[in-house]
């Protein structure tokens, strides 16, 4: 049993517009078939994501089954690449690929449509359905009409009738079908004179065609241009555009008319033979072969006439054909007749009058003195002034007959009398001529007689140019700016000379000077200057030299020019000190923002990119630089005994972009001023004491004074001296002066407090001094403290200060002068002392540099003041000057 079932469902979404669904079971099958037919329809050109059809819902199918269906495309077809199915709901969309109605079915003709045709497969198996699906798509107006050609011609006679019809065969296309189609045409302008209809073939085509509404003249108005538009039946619709010429084609409706149909000449009776008497002039507005026209006489012209008289028959021209009897007058008419094609003769009258003569009109013979070529005299410029040209005679004059010459026309001429000839003249120049001025003069020779005839001789010169020009450079000078490190051959300019002469006299080839350097290249036909070579503006910044522009004239003329090529400064160079480090020796305690040393640094380039701007890459807490001098200075007071030696890094930065940079370092050594007085380690305190034994034999050494100073070198060698006795017996006790060692001069004899005054003084300049008590306590046993602790001084009459006088302990007894005695070996302390210091500061340095990178742009840390070297030379040096 079969059924069949129809529907119909509409879903829309978003914009979508015009979309509806028609949904056709068009199969008869059972409610149990397997096999359904939809069918959908939208309009080509939608989004992507577009609702067309819902396949389960038009097919009233349950999707709440278990298992679910699954709806398929079942083969990979091309019209599948539009559409998206949704596997779950059966719902189709378009895909991101657009419809074209125009690109899908280009094969196809109107009334066939256009459609998509998918199968669509419903599973699992006891669901199984096939459903066959069929997309219409609509056309929609997204086409304009065009034409194929951009001008259309159309070709009308002139004598065409009202309301005659002329196809326009370049009639628009429109991809757009029904409707959308071309609807229509018209004419933007149309004169007046013509009017557009439209006629529809049996294929549907549309044909334009031009409608004559008024008369043509083709004399009047030979075209007509406007613009023909082609229109769909969109909404709104589209339009198309092209050209239209209409060209109006001649067609012989006019005849020749003469200019003048009575035409009077005069001649005298001895008029020779082939002069021009007159030229009838008839015109035709026709074109081409219908405005052709001959000259013919009528019949009623006499056969002496047409012996005695010649018509041109193409230009129109009467001129004299025979011998006119001089001695009677006579008056001819000739009847000329003007003839066009399919045309009734135009007629024009020449009367001639003849009138006897006893003798013609003057007669001039030339006799050129100057070069003469076919009527064309040739005078060079460079003849002098009043150079001659040509000798004219006057003939065919009467014996008594006055006779006028005279000379008409402009330009440096004259027309004398020749010397005391009669009827003779003589043509001239009167200044120099100058073929860059003018090249051409005509003038006219006038001879009048008596009589009144007049005679015209129509004299061309034509002046011939020589080489008085040299070339002219535009500009005499010539500057030109060029960057440094340009490539090579790299174009400068085109130098421009011209040259008013003529032929090879004005043309112009370009050389160097012999100034010029040899990495400079200059065309000879152009004048193109290249450099062929890199230029380095801190080698050399101007280059100045001549060029020359010569011309191919004979002899040859040449001008000069100076040519200055400016280098433009490029930032190539960076900035360079004029040691690769600096050292600065400066005493302890300087004063803050004194000069420590000067800091030179040179930057090849010039301006901005020469501009030097010097920094502190570390210790910026204790140094500042003077950009402008390079001057470094500390902000405060430095110490020696603080801090001996200082590592800086300067940085010089110029001010081109990108900038370039270098960097120095700056050792600064602080040389040791005598500003510590020596300290006392040993014994502690004044009020300490150490026990003695009575029978402590004399040489022993007892204890000894121990004492440092912080300076260096002679400000650093400390000596020691007893400069108080407290002691019953004077003399008891010694102390070494280098060592402080104090010793048992002799045997004590006597119990009790010994006190020695003991003086520790450096060697600097001034001298600096400590004193210190050492208390000596002589028994065998300690015992009573308390006793001991009240013999011991309570005050120290002595400070630390400039030393005094030394005093005598005991009678007798000095302290010894070391000066003196050891300067010997202080000097030879000295020199090993300033030896091991450059060679440790030279060792130093050369670790240094050897770390260095060249051209660092930034140090990637900042670098400490108080190095490790540093401290060990210090270390070092101060353990030798305590030696």
């Amino acid at each position: 049993m079969w059924n069949t079932k129809r529907g119909t469902c509409l879903h829309s979404k978003g914009e979508l517009w015009g979309l509806f669904i028609l949904l056709l079971y068009t199969s008869p099958l059972s409610s149990s078939s397997n096999f359904s037919h939809l069918i959908y329809k939208i309009k080509e050109g939608l989004p992507k994501g577009t609702l067309i059809g819902a396949i389960s819902a038009d097919l009233k199918l349950d999707l709440s089954v278990n298992p679910p269906r699954s709806f398929n495309l079942e083969l990979k077809t091309a019209s599948q690449q539009y559409v998206n199915l949704n596997n779950t709901t059966g719902e189709l969309f378009t895909s991101a690929v657009e419809i074209d109605r125009e690109a899908l079915c280009a094969e196809s003709h109107e009334g066939q449509g256009c459609a998509i045709f998918l199968d669509v497969l419903i599973l699992p198996q006891q669901y199984f359905q096939l459903v066959k699906i069929k997309i219409i798509i609509e056309d929609v107006n997204d086409n304009r009409p065009h034409f194929p050609v951009g001008e259309i011609r159309v070709f009308v006679p002139e004598n065409a009738p009202v309301n005659a019809r002329f196809a326009v065969e370049q009639s628009a296309v429109d991809p757009d079908i029904g409707i959308h189609g071309v609807q229509t045409y018209w004419l933007v302008n149309d004169y007046g004179v013509f009017t557009l209809d439209v006629e529809e073939n049996e294929g549907g085509e549309l044909t334009p065609f031009l409608i004559i509404t008024e008369s043509l003249d083709r004399e009047t108005q030979a075209e007509y241009v406007t613009d023909i538009i082609a229109e769909d039946g969109g909404t709104p619709p589209l339009l198309g555009t092209a050209t239209l010429r209409i060209i109006i084609m001649d067609v012989n409706d006019n005849c020749p008319k003469f200019t003048e149909s009575q035409v009077n000449v005069t001649l005298y009776g001895n008029a020779s033979k082939g002069m021009q008497l007159a030229r009838l002039q008839a015109y035709d507005p026709d074109e081409g072969a219908n405005a052709l026209i001959t000259y013919t006489f009528s019949e009623r012209v006499t056969q002496e006439s047409r012996n005695l008289f010649h018509l041109d028959t193409n230009t129109g021209v009467l001129k004299l054909a025979g011998k006119i009897d001089n001695n009677t007058g006579k008056l001819f008419k000739l009847i000329v007749l003007a003839n066009g094609p399919t045309c009734i003769p135009e007629v024009a009258t020449v009367t001639i009058h003849v009138i006897k003569q006893l003798s013609g009109p003057p007669v001039v013979i030339p006799r050129y003195i100057a070069s003469e070529k076919d009527g064309v005299v040739s005078i060079s410029e460079s003849e002098p002034a009043f150079s001659p040209i040509a000798l004219f005679t006057i003939k065919n004059t009467e014996p008594q007959q006055k006779i006028e010459c005279l000379l008409e026309g402009t330009g440096p001429f004259r027309l004398v009398p020749y010397e005391r000839f009669k009827n003779e003249y003589l043509l001239e120049t009167t200044e120099l001529l100058d073929y860059e001025q003018q090249q051409d003069y005509e003038i006219v020779i006038v001879v009048r007689n008596s009589h009144g005839l007049v005679v015209n001789t129509v004299v061309k010169v034509h002046v011939l140019d020589v080489n008085d020009n040299a070339p002219v450079f535009k500009q005499s000078f010539i500057e030109i700016t060029v960057e440094e490190n340009n490539p090579p051959n790299t174009f400068l300019a085109q130098l421009q000379a011209t040259d008013a002469d003529s032929e090879s006299r004005g043309e112009v080839y370009y050389l160097l000077g012999a100034d010029a350097p040899t990495i400079f290249d200059l065309d000879r036909s152009t004048g193109v200057l290249t450099v062929s070579t890199s230029l380095d503006r801190e080698e050399k910044e101007t280059y100045r030299f001549m060029v020359r522009a010569i011309d191919r004239g004979t002899p040859r003329k040449e001008s000069i020019a100076t040519v200055i090529i400016t280098v433009q400064d490029r930032n190539d160079n960076s900035p360079r000190f004029i040691n690769k480090d600096f050292t600065f020796f400066v005493p302890e305690n300087f004063p803050g923002f004194g000069e420590i040393g000067a800091l030179t640094v040179t930057d090849a380039d010039a301006g901005e990119n020469g501009w030097v701007a010097l920094s502190i890459l570390n210790g910026s807490d204790i140094f500042v630089i003077d950009t402008g001098r390079g001057a470094l200075r500390a902000k405060t007071s430095l110490d020696r005994e603080q801090q001996g030696t200082y590592y800086v890094w300067i940085e010089a930065i110029d001010g081109g972009e990108p900038a370039l940079s270098c960097i120095t370092m700056v050792t600064v050594l602080l040389l040791d001023v005598n500003d510590n007085p020596p300290t006392v380690l040993f014994p502690q305190s004044n009020q300490s004491y150490m026990l003695v034994l009575p029978n402590t034999l004399p040489g022993t050494s007892i204890t000894e004074v121990y004492a440092v100073d912080r300076d260096t070198g002679m400000n650093a060698v400390i000596a020691y001296s007893i400069i108080k006795r407290t002691d019953g017996e004077p003399g008891s006790f010694d102390i070494d002066p280098y060592t402080g060692n104090i010793t048992l001069r002799k045997s004590l004899s006597n119990r009790g407090l010994y006190s020695l005054w003991v003086k520790v003084r450096d060697h600097g300049q001034p001298e600096l001094y400590s004193t210190v008590l050492v208390n000596l306590f002589v028994n065998e046993t300690v015992s009573n403290e308390t006793l001991i602790q009240s013999l011991l001084p309570r005050s120290v009459d002595i400070d630390h200060g400039v030393l005094p006088p030394d005093k005598e302990g005991r009678k007798g007894e000095q302290v010894p002068n070391l000066c003196g005695e050891y300067r010997v070996l202080l000097l030879a302390l000295t020199a090993t002392c300033l030896g091991l210091f450059l060679t440790v500061l030279s060792l130093v340095m050369f670790i240094c540099c050897k770390k260095r990178k060249p051209k660092k742009k930034r140090l990637e840390s900042e670098i400490p003041l108080n190095l490790i070297n540093q401290e060990m030379v210090v270390k070092n040096l101060m353990e030798i000057s305590n030696i």
